[in-house]
């Protein structure tokens, strides 16, 4: 998934309904909801409690969650950015879930099967499974819901993921009708899925949000029209752009008991010393990240409240092979590369365990030896002596310095990291860096501008742990492929190793498919993310997760 830099309860069940109704106007309006401020300030849509349930119970407890940036949608089919999936992985619920370490768990789907070609998979949904307006989860509504992500008129970003069912390659590709997919509901209480090819992290690919059902038109139009529906352990209260989202507890939720915090606040603050002072004012029971330059106040004064884990996810700069000067010079996009410092980035600006990257894939995927450049180790002066030859050879200079416009996201760890490259490529080539910084829903919109930049800073964490997940981005055509990077080796290679079911052989084929990107230089990586957090002592459940997933449903509050 594209990264992050680091967002009156108990009323009647009547005035849930009211609140649905307002939140989401039409079918499947989530997009709509985020797009516009439709959503915004709507208050007072209390969750409705159960029959013999006291609704007093929905206003003990209240957890306060930092979030870097806005998210930018609620949408299960249009959701890519981690702000995103934060939010949806409290109000939604896939077939299966995990458990707080990040082991795959039964959702929806109490349990399943897979027949003995790996292909064929059988999930059954539980009897209990509830939407928040107290309608039963049927089988019917990942169908409905699957097909809309990989339909090209939804124009689904995330719609690769279900590319391993049959029939989604034809369908994305506007070949084939959406009805043609792999799924179907032979009954409610039963869902088959056919895959193309088998992937035994298919069951964990299914507590990713893009597999998330969506209450289908059908309910829709059978219950009053509500089309703001959601089935996970929270529902949305209110949200209002650039001050926070409220949450508030499903009381249909199946799991419901298991649940400890009644209401839950996301608060997007892209600023993480900003970030940090709410926390310390008391105003933030979590952070989402804490700033580098407060690493040594935070060990010193609060060392019990700090939360550092790695997880699978790398940061980069993309080449915009599109046009310009980059498209057609791996000479270069490979003087660039080396150019940057990465040691010196970690010690000055990363301190919570980041890692320098000299590939992509990061360690500790399943199955995987990570692919580095054969110079990762050479001393500075070696290799910024080879960029300067490569950076001549491309036909730049002193007199004739490349000028290159590089876009990001607002952050003030991602600006210095810019800042700290700029000054790199100034000293060791002469390059002219333009810096330019945008807001986090601004910059969704201008990455997918190749015309607004040369190069983007981007990050991939990961939505499974298989090395594929990060290899496929970076193939022809993918959405998220925004440097445009061809290769038609790297392509087979990648294709080869999705139809390679041994894992000894898929794993070399997937191996040398990074190698043969590396050496075509379409990214920078920089560095292997960490998670690092402040948590409130009140605050329990937090684990790490190789996934960087924090679910407010795992977490509780003790009495302060």
């Amino acid at each position: 998934m594209n990264d992050r830099i680091r967002q009156s309860i108990g009323e009647s069940g009547t005035n849930h309904a009211k609140c649905a109704r307002a939140l989401h106007a039409r079918r499947f309006a989530v997009a709509a909801l985020v797009a516009a401020a439709a959503v915004a300030s709507i208050a007072g849509c209390g969750g409705s409690g159960q029959p013999g349930e006291n609704p007093d119970q929905f206003t003990k407890t209240h957890l306060r969650r930092g979030l870097g940036g806005e998210p930018g949608s609620l949408d299960p089919a249009a959701a890519v950015d981690t702000f995103s999936m934060e939010v949806l992985g409290d109000l939604y619920e896939g077939l299966t879930s995990e458990t707080p370490d990040g082991t795959v768990a039964p959702g929806v789907a109490s349990s399943w099967e897979v027949d003995e070609t790996g292909r064929r998979y059988t999930f059954h949904i539980r009897s209990d499974a509830r939407w928040s307006n107290g309608q039963p989860v049927r089988a019917g509504d990942f169908v409905s819901a699957w097909r809309r992500v990989v339909d090209p008129k939804t124009g689904s970003a995330v719609a690769y993921n279900l590319r391993l069912i049959e029939g989604a390659e034809a369908i994305i590709a506007g070949q084939a009708p959406a009805t043609s997919l792999g799924v179907s509901a032979p009954s409610d209480r039963e869902l088959e899925v056919q895959l193309v090819k088998p992937a035994p992290f298919f069951p964990q690919l299914l507590a990713h949000s893009s597999t998330f059902p969506i209450f289908s038109v059908e309910t829709t139009q059978s219950h009053g029209g509500e089309s703001w529906v959601s089935n996970g352990a929270y529902t949305l209260g209110a949200w209002s752009p650039g001050h926070e989202l409220r949450l508030m507890r499903n009381p249909f939720y199946w799991a419901r008991q298991s649940v400890r915090i009644d209401r839950v606040t996301y608060v997007p603050v892209s600023d993480e010393n900003a970030q940090l002072r709410q926390y310390r004012a008391g105003q933030l029971d979590l952070t989402e990240s804490v700033p580098p330059g407060s690493v040594a106040m935070v060990r010193q004064s609060i060392p019990r409240e700090l939360h550092i884990a790695p997880y699978l996810g790398t940061s980069y700069y993309a080449f915009n092979l599109h046009r310009g000067p980059f498209r057609d010079s791996v000479d270069l996009r490979q003087a660039l590369t080396m150019a940057v410092d990465r040691r010196s980035q970690m010690a000055s600006l990363l301190q919570f365990g980041e890692q320098p990257a000299y590939g992509f894939v990061p360690v500790g995927i399943w199955n995987y030896q990570p692919q580095v450049w054969a110079w990762k180790d050479w001393p500075d002066r070696e290799r910024r002596a080879e960029a300067q030859r490569l950076y001549a050879k491309a036909g730049y200079s002193s007199k004739k310095p490349l000028h290159v416009v590089v876009l990001y996201n607002s952050s003030a760890v991602i600006k210095q990291l810019a800042i700290g490259i700029a000054a790199m490529w100034k000293e060791t080539l002469g390059v002219d860096t333009e810096l330019v910084d945008e807001e986090y829903r601004v910059f969704l919109t201008s990455r997918k501008d190749p015309n607004r930049w040369d190069i983007v800073r981007l990050g991939w964490t990961a939505d499974f742990n298989d090395a594929r997940n990060f290899l496929d981005i970076l193939r022809s055509g993918s959405p998220n492929n925004d440097a445009g990077y061809h290769n038609a080796v790297y392509d087979s290679l990648v294709d080869q190793a999705a139809a390679t079911a041994e894992a000894g052989a898929r794993r070399a084929l997937l191996e040398h498919a990074e190698s043969v990107m590396l050496a075509d230089y379409p990214i920078i990586p920089l560095y292997v993310f960490s998670a690092n957090r402040l948590v409130k002592p009140y605050v329990s459940g937090v684990v790490a997760n190789p996934l960087n997933r924090l679910h407010s449903k795992d977490l509780s509050i003790a009495p302060h």
